[in-house]
């Protein structure tokens, strides 16, 4: 595969000749025309959901994190130092490896708006963790220390790492399903621990901002499963069997690591996390994503935590249990049938 030009103007490409990858674009956002409309439609989407993490009402969490049980301190500084490595990843990851490749400005104009709001979770992370830490070196580096956490993310970065050495058309489909991975099942034992803390009356602040947080990740599993469903139409000689027994085996693999994960920096004490929970949540939210892509399920099984979509749903009032008034300007929500 070739890296796009950003300046060509001796291409002619028409608009419905407009490919995913390996298309001849001007390098113009000629955004009047548009092949893939699920494409802008995002786009709109994701500025609707601007928010400013500085904005989100940090008070209560300093004093909560402090009377915090020593389980229940160590999962948070885990939880939020996993999550500061993957969204440091995705911001260099989008930017770097998979948008130089991809040749329809209107993908381009998403996968540079979600790097931005990977780079914005990265200052929300950094606002968490002045506000409840004393020492802010001591979460920051716990991805050096923590070996669990450093395999983890070895893990995670190995498909990328592939990529970048090695730029093929198959290379690329891997990295799609890589990324519908990452925003949609590495996160979730982080995000579903912190909402089991604010279930309890703690840590509501921390919880809010992973709620918008989850927003972004939302539309950025979106993106990948449009794409790689918008592959499958276009592409259909790229998702050989080879591909969909790679494909298998990186949710094998990536439910195994998550469920280690969530069970990990939970240790079976945190009320309402035990560790069959946290491994079947898992396997369902993987099911989920692969019948996404319409591809089989593993496994079979049901959500064993539906409370959970309540505490990230935007649009159940009943839920709002969150008081920051920053939630007065989230103006989008997501419907999966708009894309």
């Amino acid at each position: 595969m070739d890296r796009k030009k950003i300046y060509n103007p001796e291409s002619q490409e028409d608009v419905n000749a407009r490919q995913i990858f390996g298309g001849n674009p001007t390098g113009i956002f000629e955004l009047n025309n548009i092949k893939y409309q699920w494409a802008y439609n995002l786009w709109e989407v994701m500025l609707n959901n601007t928010w400013f993490p500085k904005e989100v009402d940090m008070t209560r969490d300093v004093n909560d994190y402090k009377n915090l049980t020593a389980t229940e301190k160590a999962a948070y500084d885990k939880a939020l130092s996993q999550l500061i490595f993957m969204d440091s990843l995705q911001t260099n990851n989008l930017i770097d490896n998979v948008n130089p490749y991809v040749t329809a400005p209107e993908i381009n104009l998403i996968l540079v708006r979600q790097s931005f709001e990977e780079a914005l979770h990265s200052q929300s992370y950094a606002v968490m963790v002045d506000s409840i830490s004393q020492n802010s070196e001591e979460i920051y580096e716990l991805w050096r220390r923590d070996m669990m956490l450093k395999s983890k993310n070895d893990a995670i970065a190995a498909v990328y790492d592939t990529l970048a050495h090695n730029p093929t058309e198959h290379n690329f489909v891997k990295a799609c399903f890589a990324n519908q991975i990452l925003e949609g099942i590495y996160f979730y034992s982080g995000f579903t621990y912190i909402y089991t803390l604010a279930r309890s009356g703690k840590m509501l602040g921390s919880a809010q901002m992973i709620r918008f947080i989850q927003r972004d990740e939302v539309t950025h599993l979106v993106l990948f499963q449009n794409l790689i469903n918008t592959l499958k139409r276009e592409r259909k000689d790229l998702f050989t069997k080879q591909l969909e027994d790679e494909v298998y085996e990186m949710f094998r693999e990536a439910v195994a690591l998550e469920v280690s994960w969530g069970q990990y920096i939970t240790e079976g004490q945190i009320l309402g996390l035990t560790n069959d929970i946290v491994e079947q949540y898992i396997q369902y939210l993987a099911d989920d994503r692969l019948n996404a892509v319409g591809m089989n399920k593993l496994y079979n099984v049901d959500n064993p935590i539906k409370w959970v979509d309540d505490f990230a749903s935007f649009n159940d009032q009943k839920s709002n249990f969150f008081e920051a008034t920053v939630t007065n300007y989230s103006k989008g929500s997501i419907n999966f049938d708009d894309f």
